[in-house]
This record gives C-alpha cells, sequence and structure tokens, in this order.
C-alpha cells in the first residue's frame, strides 16, 4: 500500500490552559513521554517514519514543535490561526503525492499503541474513509440511530479523497467523515483498548495515571519535598514540602511561579 502520515500538532489546546500556554499539547507528556513521541511510535510500528513518510503540522507555540521533531518528520508550519485537521491535510497535498493517508491526533493517548494502527489498517478496500472509535454512549460521534461510538484520535483516507479537500479553516469531520456516513460510505474500525484525547485536565490526568499504572508521575528535574496523590509534577517543577497535590498537574508557570491545574479544571498560581 502507498501510505504516508499526517500527524496533527497545530491546535491551541485550548481546554487544557494555561498548561497549553506553557508548551503546545502534543509536546505534554504522559508518564514523561511527549504526546507527539507516543503518536511517532505507533507509526513507526506500522512502518512509517521520517520525513519522506510522517508528516507533522503545527501552529500554536510551532517553534517548540519544530525544535522538538527536528529531522524526525517533514514539518508544516501554517501561521495563525490554524487550517484545521482537514486544511492540515491539504496544505501537504504536494508532499502526499497520490499516496494514501493515516491522520493521527497527536494529543491522543492509546493504549496498547502497538494495536491501534494496525486495527485501522486491517482489511482496508483501499477507497473507503475509515475512523478509529471507541464505545462512548456520552461523548459519541458516530453510530445509529444514536450516537454510541467515539472518535479514537486516528483515521484513514485514500488520495482521491485527499485530492478534494482544500488548504484552508476546516474539519475532516465536517468535509469528509459525515458526507461519507450520510451515503454509507464511513467505515468504523472499534478500538478495544484505552483512549483518551487529553483535552481536558481530567483526561490528561486520566491517560498519565493509566499509562503509569495509578502511581504519581514526577518528571526530570522536578523537586518534590510534599506529598503525591493521583498527580503529574512536569520536568524542572517544584512541591514544596507540606504541600499535598492530589489529582492535579504541577508545572512551573511564568517567572517561576508554581502552577497547578486539577482535574476538575480548577487552577491555582
Amino acid at each position: 500500500m502507498n501510505l504516508c502520515a499526517v500527524v496533527l500538532a497545530a491546535g491551541e489546546g485550548r481546554r487544557l490552559r494555561p498548561l497549553t500556554a506553557l508548551r503546545p499539547k502534543p509536546l505534554c507528556p504522559v508518564n514523561n513521554v511527549p504526546l507527539l513521541d507516543l503518536t511517532l511510535g505507533r507509526l513507526a510500528e506500522v512502518g512509517l517514519a521520517g520525513p519522506d513518510q510522517v508528516a507533522v503540522n503545527a501552529c500554536h507555540l510551532a517553534d517548540q514543535i519544530v525544535a522538538h521533531v527536528g529531522t524526525r518528520a517533514h514539518l508544516s508550519v501554517e501561521p495563525p490561526p490554524a487550517l484545521g485537521t482537514a486544511g492540515g491535510v491539504a496544505n501537504l497535498r504536494d508532499w502526499i503525492a497520490g499516496r494514501a493517508v493515516i491522520a493521527c491526533n497527536a494529543d491522543g493517548y492509546l493504549s496498547p499503541a502497538a494495536a491501534a494502527l494496525p486495527a485501522l489498517l486491517a482489511d482496508w478496500d483501499g477507497d473507503r474513509p475509515r475512523v478509529l472509535v471507541v464505545p462512548d454512549a456520552e461523548r459519541g460521534d458516530f453510530g445509529t440511530p444514536r450516537r454510541t461510538l467515539r472518535f479514537a484520535g486516528a483515521s484513514l483516507t485514500a488520495w482521491q479523497d485527499v485530492a478534494g479537500l482544500k488548504p484552508e479553516p476546516c474539519e475532516l469531520s465536517l468535509e469528509l467523515w459525515r458526507p461519507a456516513e450520510a451515503v454509507g460510505r464511513l467505515g468504523l474500525v472499534r478500538f478495544g483498548g484505552t483512549f483518551f484525547d487529553c483535552g481536558t485536565p481530567g483526561d490528561y490526568l486520566a491517560a498519565n495515571l493509566h499509562a503509569s499504572g495509578g502511581r504519581s508521575v514526577v518528571g526530570a528535574g522536578a523537586t518534590v519535598a510534599g506529598t503525591l496523590t493521583r498527580s503529574v509534577v512536569w520536568p524542572g517543577a517544584t512541591v514544596a514540602a507540606g504541600e499535598r497535590l492530589v489529582d492535579a498537574v504541577r508545572a512551573t508557570g511564568p517567572g517561576g511561579v508554581p502552577l497547578t491545574v486539577y482535574a476538575d479544571g480548577r487552577v491555582r498560581q
């Protein structure tokens, strides 16, 4: 199969602010590994690696994405505002050059990681767009007559559909998946593992705890003199003596001031 991959890493991560004011969401660590690296690792498992086969787009805090990716992938830097998922893929049309595309949201956490993309690729007919989904009756995107399946961060699209996308702000869900679903052309591939989109503090913390086996996660160079319960401490951050963090993420904010974001969205600086 003539195949390439686009890792979508351009978004602002608004629901994860103020953490995403410090670093783009794809570089937020899960069990001390940036989400973007987890995504690149899943692609490598199916033989896609390097700038000829993998592209990464960037917009929000793009300089951090560019520096982190280096030569590991082709880079597509978009001036603000970001082009969205469909626009970002369309902007890479000359690089894609006739190939089918796996598009991965860089903020997705999937476990077991090695099972996700093989499921998406298995027995594909080379024509119908496919999306990876997980059961979710509360936040479902797909399913009839009731939406009980949620998008799980990866899709597969043939070149003929990619060629019809425009490099302007738009989303794959509106430009491609909904029209395909309406005519029975969309393939829904169920992933039997665990998925978090890491879009909210609660989901981001849950992904960390799932990856760590439930233990609090402490980044390189962090100093923890207090106590942690179901929490994440970013690299270089400090938890002072007498502090107790519960269901929280600790980072270092502007001016070196400790920043705490709780699973329920509360922020303390």
